[in-house]
């Protein structure tokens, strides 16, 4: 792990191995979602609600979860969220009717919002500024990871049994929490406050630019990269482009495998060069690929702009964090939540309008508004100060 994790702290590489065990079992869970709610004979809508409760209580309780870090401290919260995730991804298995199983997929929702709340805060605030977004690098990349290997492992669970992903995740969630928990019981916080410290609000972090870009870039990364990306641009292969439903796939791989191979990269130029050029970089990627599929309406333009969303997501990944973490120090919890959920709200919100425009008017004009998201971000990040972080 020294050869993997180089001088980064301990906790990183601790955090980067639970986030993999975490996106493992998520997807691990995903593709036997759809085939355990069909058990009990609901339609496509209940599906889609099934899915939708999960990424809803995550945003409903990002906000909670940051006042519970900055209540109880970084490794309580994320032990009480390992621990609700895999209680309740067993009783989810163990469900004998949908509203059961609808319940207990809403409470793993809780559990991850406690969780990625509370695990970014506490690499945030273990890293010195100087290697925040290297460090921020390999804890995504380790989730990353994971979000590729899961849905193979879970197809082969599936043929098995429809329940069986949903113990399986439990069972890794339990054994990955309780390691962390005990191995980050000697983490060293630094700049360490006492009950009376002060904590950095969500009003006081609004002061700065590189935290109001950081919000700004973060929901145009869930507007279009998390959100546009898999449901709008699919469609527009499929009815304008007209190519077959593999594309999407591969399309989709093209992109994630790009990312993950550009996260150590882009956590360099975040900590050598600066947040402002990573979230300047990340921002102009990915409307130069909005443009690119809007204008160039073939197969290789549709892959070049997935090709250019990975890239961009990697670094506007690593700089949104690290800036947020230089704002904070890893000691606001309420703040960083803030952060994470406008990637979520932008998740929400951006298949709902771009998808209803692309419907009323066209595809282009769907792919121009995401754009004008996309630029807002980078305009907010043309104007953070040209400052290089610092320990």
């Amino acid at each position: 792990m020294r050869a993997l994790f180089g001088e980064q702290p301990r906790e990183v590489g601790i955090l980067a191995v639970v986030a993999f065990t975490v996106a493992v079992g998520f997807g691990i869970q995903s593709p036997a979602i759809p085939v355990f709610a069909s058990e009990f004979g609901v339609g496509s809508a209940a599906v889609g609600a099934l899915v939708s409760a999960f990424a809803f209580m995550r945003l409903a309780t990002g906000l909670p979860g940051g006042r519970l870090v900055n209540r109880f401290g970084e490794r309580t919260i994320l032990t009480a969220g390992m621990a609700l995730l895999a209680v309740t991804s067993v009783l989810a298995g163990l469900s004998w009717n949908f509203t059961l199983l609808l319940i207990f997929r809403g409470a793993c929702g809780i559990g991850s919002a406690m969780y990625t709340v509370s695990a970014m805060s506490l690499l945030l605030r273990v890293t010195p500024a100087s290697s925040r977004g290297r460090a921020t690098g390999l804890f995504q990349g380790g989730y990353y990871l994971g979000t590729v290997t899961g849905p193979a492992l879970g197809g082969g669970l599936l043929s098995l049994s429809p329940r069986l992903p949903f113990f399986v995740y439990g069972v890794a969630v339990a054994i990955a929490g309780a390691i962390a928990t005990v191995a980050l019981n000697r983490a060293d916080l630094r700049g360490r406050t006492d009950a009376k410290g002060t904590r950095t609000s969500v009003a006081s972090a609004l002061g700065h630019q590189s935290y109001r870009a950081a919000l700004t870039t973060n929901f145009g990364l869930g507007w279009a990269v998390f959100g546009v990306r898999v449901s709008v641009l699919p469609l527009f292969l499929l009815h304008v482009l007209k190519e077959g439903p593999a594309w999407i796939g591969i399309g989709l791989a093209v992109g994630a495998v790009l990312q993950a191979v550009t996260l150590p990269v882009a956590g360099r130029v975040a900590d050598l060069w600066g947040r402002r050029l990573s979230l300047i970089a990340g921002e102009g990627l990915i409307l130069v690929s909005l443009v690119m599929v809007t204008t160039w309406q073939a197969l290789p333009g549709y892959l070049a702009a997935f090709a250019l969303m990975g890239l961009g997501t990697a670094f506007c990944t690593t700089g949104g964090a690290a800036a947020v973490g230089d704002v904070t120090q890893g000691r606001g919890g309420t703040a960083i939540a803030t952060y994470q959920m406008a990637a979520d709200l932008g998740m929400v919100v951006g298949p709902l309008v771009a998808g209803q425009i692309a419907e009323t008017y066209s595809y282009e004009t769907a792919f121009t508004t995401t754009a004008a998201i996309v630029l807002a971000g980078l305009l907010m990040a043309i104007a953070i100060p040209r400052i290089l972080p610092k320990d």
